[in-house]
């Protein structure tokens, strides 16, 4: 009765059902990894920025590679902002996917340690050959407020380090390297500004990091479930059609076959 299954066609699209329903068990627990990796990473960073503002030494010191429970905590710093020896930092979009630069400038704290504080985006004007027009800070000692970040390295973050770039031009923020370029004992990671907010010609300021799409990740988890799910059951009801249909064809075939010849 299933004989037909021995065919070369039928063999073939067995084999196929055989492999799709282990590759789609497989997609589904990838996703189901992406989704408890997002919504992990979600968790840390709401915990972070709604977590009690600290002084940024108290997070990180020269040399500190900052943690993942440690990145997005809201940090204070008072010093004096050092614009002689500040840096852009090339290809940065600002919301409206705007390519510009980043404002990186140096904060000399009161006890003589420096912390990297980026200060916002700003349009790139013309040719990025030269440094560009940057709006200063406030003058004197300052308090600002800001997010933690960790230094970008291209492995982290996607983007290659380039040699030859315009003076005070850099494309990676990496306090290890900035403490070499100024010759200065720098705090590990840097600083997003985000106060004082940015007025007037200021620098446009960086957006918080917002959430990851978690739950999409579980719904394709499941639609991939769905999927492994359905090729037996798929599987099964072709080869009832196929059995049905070839009960039907001999049904006839006998039916002609045991017909009367006419008179």
């Amino acid at each position: 009765m299933y004989r037909f299954l021995l065919s070369r066609q039928w063999v073939i699209l067995t084999l196929v059902a055989l492999v799709l329903i282990p590759t789609m068990i497989r997609l589904g627990i990838w996703q189901k990894h992406r989704y408890e990796m997002r919504t992990a990473r979600n968790d840390l960073v709401s915990a972070a920025l709604h977590a009690k503002p600290v002084p940024v030494e108290r997070l990180t010191s020269p040399g500190h590679a900052v943690t993942s429970s440690e990145k997005y905590r809201t940090v204070t710093a008072t010093g004096t902002f050092d614009t002689d020896r500040q840096v852009v930092v090339r290809r940065r979009t600002n919301s409206d996917d705007e390519v510009g630069f980043h404002v990186l400038t140096p904060l000399v704290l009161t006890d003589g340690k420096v912390v990297l504080v980026n200060r916002g985006w700003i349009p790139a004007n013309g040719a990025q050959t030269s440094f560009p027009k940057v709006p200063p800070p406030p003058a004197g000692k300052v308090t600002i407020k800001g997010r933690l970040k960790a230094d970008e390295t291209t492995a982290a973050s996607g983007i290659k380090e380039l040699k030859g770039l315009p003076d005070r031009q850099i494309m990676l923020i990496n306090s290890e390297e900035q403490a070499r370029r100024l010759h200065a004992t720098v705090l590990g990671g840097y600083i997003e500004q985000t106060a004082p907010e940015s007025k007037g010609d200021s620098p446009e300021q960086i957006s918080d990091p917002g959430s990851e799409d978690a739950p999409l990740n579980y719904a394709y988890m499941i639609q991939w479930w769905l999927f492994a799910a359905a090729v037996p059951v798929g599987w099964w009801v072709l080869v009832r059609r196929e059995r049905r249909d070839r009960t039907e064809a001999a049904a006839k075939e006998q039916a002609t076959e045991t017909e009367p010849a006419a008179v």
